[in-house]
């Protein structure tokens, strides 16, 4: 993005930032390096292209070349060192909540498993076993799905050192299992990640944003989109009842929708309990949302260029939780829970755990961490929680308190 631009942007990871992006911070010299690399991979497969590449495979490649990008390379990424802090690293009042809910689905199965799908720096994997162990209620297996090495290596780390009993039941795996999986699966800011289909309207057409190499630099372009992509945009219109107006940008999360096929063919019996940052469909696509939702998040702040800082920073789009839901229904998973992060937490009894703790500064702290992941100007809202299963006849305790599957 040329020019000195200001932007007053909410971030969806927690935080509201007003700034300048020209005054983010300068990467180290060993950064821009690695930087250059991956920038020359994608050129060239612009090049191999035709002259540019949709942006899809441009967020693809940006997030996950292999030992270049962002989440494939090895710079650090999450917490204070890195470039935004997830809920399990705020506190692990939040996994145990999690942990809470993954009970009571164990116990009305018997013997089955969880998967974890991209455990991040593994502190949520280790705080749930440190809960299920508490209860003796752990599951015959811990799978976590990361195909980033450097990320394997950290996750183990963490469960060692947290958990040490439980890490023999820990497995991680390349793909998901091909079926018969009993149990829970987990993806905490999971699907935001994915790479995404951009649209535009010009002159009332739909047409796929694109990136092109130009001077040395990536730029945004934008070409005829194909059936398929025209079909979805042209759904969501008809859904919303008006056209998007000429100038209207916004995501499609086609794999997010693949993804999540995917994992309906493998589960046998038990929960897909997805928490990630999102709106319902008439939310997402407001018209006032005019240029999307994607976002990226480089050192603790919030910007929207997603050509600058290759591989050195996360790129991410809130989740359409209607397409999820949608989804679930065309596959034979019930929608089972749908609420925002605060009513889940507090559903799961969040404020009761503080309460337990004697100590007073421990109190104090716990307190604090409970504002960040329930109050509505930090992630209490913004972020969703939507439970899909399969032959599990049973009411989830994390939606008691207040159940919006009405709204999707």
């Amino acid at each position: 993005m040329s020019g000195i631009m200001a932007f007053t942007v909410t971030q969806s990871r927690y935080f509201i930032y007003k700034y300048n992006i020209m005054s983010l911070p300068q990467p180290s010299q060993l950064a821009q390096q690695h930087s250059e690399t991956l920038l020359k991979q994608i050129q060239t497969v612009i090049a191999e292209s035709g002259g540019e590449i949709s942006f899809a495979e441009f967020m693809q490649l940006a997030l996950y070349a292999p030992a270049a990008g962002y989440y494939s390379g090895g710079l650090e990424k999450f917490g204070v060192g890195g470039d935004f802090t997830t809920a399990p690293e705020i506190s692990p009042l939040f996994s145990q909540c999690v942990a809470e809910q993954c009970a009571q689905v164990l116990a009305e199965l018997g013997h089955a498993d969880i998967l974890e799908v991209g455990a991040g720096s593994g502190i949520m994997a280790a705080n749930i076993l440190l809960t299920l162990d508490s209860r003796q209620q752990l599951p015959d297996r811990y799978y976590i799905l990361e195909l980033s090495a450097e990320l394997r290596q950290r996750q183990a780390e963490t469960i060692k050192l947290h958990c040490p009993q439980c890490f023999e039941r820990v497995q991680w795996l390349d793909a998901l299992p091909l079926s018969g999986f009993r149990g829970v699966v987990l993806g905490n800011e999971l699907i935001d990640a994915m790479p995404v289909q951009r649209f535009i309207i010009e002159a009332g057409q739909v047409r796929e944003q694109t990136v092109i190499s130009h001077d040395g630099e990536l730029r945004l372009a934008s070409r005829e989109a194909d059936s398929s992509l025209v079909a979805a945009v042209r759904k969501i219109e008809a859904e919303l009842g008006e056209d998007f107006t000429d100038g209207y940008e916004s995501e499609i999360n086609a794999a997010a929708e693949a993804w999540l096929q995917s994992v309906s063919e493998l589960l046998e019996s038990g929960l897909v309990l997805l928490i990630d940052y999102g709106y319902t469909r008439r939310e997402f696509y407001h018209q006032q949302r005019n240029t999307g939702t994607l976002m990226c998040h480089y050192q603790h702040r919030a910007h929207p260029d997603a050509m600058i800082l290759i591989g050195l920073q996360d790129i991410t789009a809130h989740v359409d939780f209607t397409a999820l839901a949608e989804v679930a229904a065309n596959n034979d998973l019930s929608v089972a829970g749908y609420t925002t992060q605060a009513h889940f937490l507090l559903s799961m009894g969040i404020e009761q755990r503080v309460a337990k703790i004697t100590d007073s500064n421990q109190q104090i702290k716990m307190t604090q961490q409970i504002k960040q992941l329930v109050l509505p100007s930090e992630m209490g809202e913004l972020f969703k929680v939507i439970a899909l299963t399969r032959n599990l006849a049973l009411p989830l305790q994390g939606f008691t308190f207040q159940d919006q599957r009405s709204r999707l």
